[in-house]
């Protein structure tokens, strides 16, 4: 598994030499194969290591587990982060959902522990099953081709998942035959949020009824619709920047005759490209939001104007189309 993981590094370059990396690490299997596979990596690629573990205060287990992941960061001699945090009081608090909450609460910390000992990236431990989760997740909520990539390699160069193309059952045999002795978080296997249900439920019925394979074909589609995904953005990207005479000043704006030209699905993709180029994110654009901009190019009626959400203005004006960042309110 080690040689499986590493070429999963070398494939997508998630580690460079000289690299310091944190660990998420929760005291599950999957965590700690992967604190495990690195520390036993770390010379071969030259890099640091170091553990954060958040407490989220949720399970009475939650402590015994806090005591596990120091105690093997002892054993092996790698400095760990321990932040305990009411991550059901952060939920009422901020009105978000416990699994928003606890997410949020990790990845602030990940990020935190990051600044103070200077590393550069973060290693989480989502495996082919988390994939493969998220991929038929996506399906159900009808995300569109962009959800099937589901959960990438990499992201924002600097989160990394190494164990991404391990599945969970190789992860479990990796722990057992190293005397791992990781912690099982029970909840997992209660049907309450959405994810468990589809792991515990729906993955078994596939098997079962469909393909014993699925878990690797669900990953396989994953990969084909990544690779798509890079070639739509890519041919974007040259059209925006080199056939629709975009002009950047303290807004964004297109030629409307070239943009009206383009096909329907390659509109849309021009549409959130300049969002993102204005604001940064596309936060908030829905599909019904870019239906009614494409509409009102469509019509090129001078001097309208549509917000698809508080942060962005789209007009048309003077055979242009504007992509207008707002001011917040509380700025």
């Amino acid at each position: 598994m080690l040689e499986d993981v590493l070429k999963t590094i070398q494939k997508y370059n998630l580690i460079n030499s000289q690299d310091r990396i944190v660990i998420g690490v929760s005291g599950g299997p999957d965590s700690m194969c992967l604190l495990d596979i690195l520390n036993k990596l770390k010379e071969k690629l030259n890099i640091e290591i170091f553990v954060a573990h958040i407490n989220h205060m949720i399970r009475k287990e939650a402590d015994e587990e806090t005591e596990f992941v120091k105690n093997f960061c002892d054993e092996i001699g790698v400095k760990c982060f321990v932040k305990k945090i009411d991550v059901i009081k952060k939920s009422t608090d901020e009105k978000i959902g416990t699994e928003e909450a606890g997410r949020k609460a990790r990845y602030d910390f990940f990020e935190e522990v990051m600044k103070t000992v200077g590393a550069n990236k973060i290693a989480t431990a989502h495996n082919a099953n988390d994939n493969a989760e998220t991929v038929l997740m996506n399906i159900f909520r009808g995300t569109g081709t962009q959800g099937l990539k589901g959960i990438e390699p990499i992201r924002d160069e600097k989160f990394i998942r190494p164990i991404i193309e391990c599945e969970r059952a190789d992860i479990e045999n990796y722990c057992e035959q190293n005397n791992l002795n990781p912690k099982i978080d029970l909840s997992n296997f209660e049907n309450e949020y959405t994810r468990n249900k589809i792991r515990n439920i729906i993955i078994p019925e596939l098997k079962k009824e469909f393909n014993p394979n699925i878990i690797k074909a669900l990953n396989k589609l994953s990969v084909l619709a990544k690779q798509e995904n890079e070639f739509i953005q890519n041919y974007v990207e040259n059209l925006v920047e080199n056939e629709l005479d975009i002009n950047f000043t303290d807004y964004t704006s297109i030629d409307l005759k070239k943009f009206n030209n383009l096909e329907y699905f390659i509109k849309s993709k021009v549409i959130l490209k300049l969002i993102q180029k204005v604001l940064g994110s596309t936060q908030g654009i829905e599909k019904i939001h870019i239906d009614d901009i494409i509409k009102l190019c469509s019509k090129n009626i001078g001097n309208k104007y549509l917000t698809p959400n508080k942060n962005v203005k789209v007009l048309v004006k003077s055979g242009r189309i504007y992509f207008i960042k707002l001011p917040q309110k509380n700025a």
